[in-house]
């Protein structure tokens, strides 16, 4: 061969794998979805490096199904360390022990921070405008306003093509939820979840984890409560607690904010003093504090935890009592 052919060679080699390099990350196999705002959405088909801009709904999820966003929204206590709401408490995964970049609170973030990131997908949330992100990564917005939070686990299990890992989470639970069934007479005993919030009393009518493990249990509610639609809340005001009254009363409070079950109670007391004498589920030892952060998230986690829970307060136990 000669020099002139092995030259021409050698140069078309280097070329040809110039342009190879110079290939542009986002140049690989796509998909088209339809997004909760009803926009199609060409989405790489396994997409690798996600932004996730909304953590409690989005990031949570992700996490348990192994996907690791590279970047997500959160929250800052006081002290200034971001956090991802029950993701510590439930994976073990935040900011300070996984390479996640804290994109910012609420609806105040940067695109430029997004993009730092460098995404291949970014997850929106009701309150975030996709066009802000639009020029740097195939946006998808998800409606986590929607009354089932466990429809978003799915989407989710959708898009990052992990719905193998979604079965697993879902049999699980439905081992632990049996378990709860065999052991508890839940159509016979009425639950109710309250919060004491700017002078009212909140009740929640099967919300997030909590929700879905009393209503597919088959708990009973107060009638006050079952007005309340699916999935939502109600304010009530302090004379109707009455109303609110269960055999079993949980109360939440945020132990990731630094809150106790004390803290809880005292709130209670300080909208309704002397509350527990309303509440046959109070003198009766059965109003009792948990963690906001389990009973609120959208996680399988969490449905395990609260479910064995509920098995060690409400399961027939000895009767010791002497004849």
């Amino acid at each position: 061969m000669s020099s002139f052919s092995s030259r021409a060679l050698t140069t078309a080699a280097a070329a040809l794998l110039a342009t190879c390099l110079a290939l542009p990350a986002f140049a690989q196999e796509t998909r088209t979805i339809t997004d909760d705002a009803g926009r199609s959405v060409e989405i790489p088909a396994d997409p690798q490096r996600i932004a996730s801009l909304q953590d409690l709904f989005f990031s949570v999820p992700l996490i348990e199904l192994g996907v690791t966003p590279v970047g997500s929204h959160g929250r800052v206590v006081i002290e200034g360390q971001p956090f991802m709401r029950s993701s510590k408490m439930l994976t073990g995964v935040d900011f300070d022990t996984a390479p996640i970049t804290f994109l910012g609170t609420g609806t105040e973030i940067d695109p430029e921070a997004v993009a730092a990131v460098d995404p291949d997908l970014i997850l929106l949330s009701t309150n975030q405008d996709p066009d802000a992100f639009a020029s740097i990564a195939p946006t998808v917005l998800l409606d986590f306003n929607r009354s089932d939070k466990f429809e978003l686990y799915d989407r989710l299990a959708e898009i990052t093509g992990t719905a193998d890992a979604l079965k697993l989470l879902e049999t699980r639970y439905a081992q632990q939820l049996n378990q709860l069934k065999a052991q508890v007479d839940a159509p016979n005993i009425s639950v109710n979840v309250i919060a004491a919030v700017e002078g009212q009393i909140r009740s929640y009518r099967h919300f997030a984890a909590l929700g879905r493990l009393l209503d597919e249990a088959g708990f009973a509610m107060p009638d006050a409560v079952k007005e309340i639609e699916y999935g939502k809340f109600a304010d009530f005001s302090p004379e109707r607690l009455p109303e609110l009254d269960a055999e079993l009363i949980l109360v939440t409070y945020r132990a990731e904010e630094g809150e106790t079950a004390q803290d809880a109670y005292d709130l209670l007391e300080a909208t309704i003093p002397g509350y527990c004498a309303f509440l046959k589920a109070c003198q009766n030892g059965r109003l009792i504090a948990v963690p906001r952060d389990e009973t609120f998230a959208s996680s399988y986690s969490a449905l395990g935890s609260l479910a064995y829970t509920l098995i060690a307060l409400l399961a027939p136990v000895p009767d010791v009592r002497a004849d």
